[in-house]
């Protein structure tokens, strides 16, 4: 395969997650980082990063809204709900500090 190619793979396979994601707003954030380690945020932050190895300057807040499909602050009035102390507890001993 060449690299034209896989990259288009790559970037289908990114808006395709994105849309999955879109699609499924009851999977919260800390439920992602609970059970795979990673939620929409750090796509966020992969995106700036990867856009900053390339040269490219992207805001996090820019790429939190094409992650999230609008501005975070939206989405988190419309979608998130307030973590339950059984997502807290595993976060913690995923994540302890």
């Amino acid at each position: 395969m060449d690299q034209q190619t896989e990259t288009e793979i790559e970037a289908a396979v990114f808006r395709r997650l994105l849309e999955h994601l879109d699609s499924r707003k009851d999977a919260q954030n800390i439920d992602l980082m609970n059970l795979a380690g990673f939620c929409r945020n750090c796509l966020s932050k992969w995106y700036v990063a990867a856009a900053s190895e390339k040269g490219e300057e992207v805001d996090y807040d820019a790429a939190r809204e094409l992650v999230y499909g609008m501005p975070y602050d939206e989405w988190k009035d419309k979608f998130q709900l307030k973590a339950t102390e059984e997502q807290k507890r595993l976060f913690e001993q995923n994540f302890p500090k």
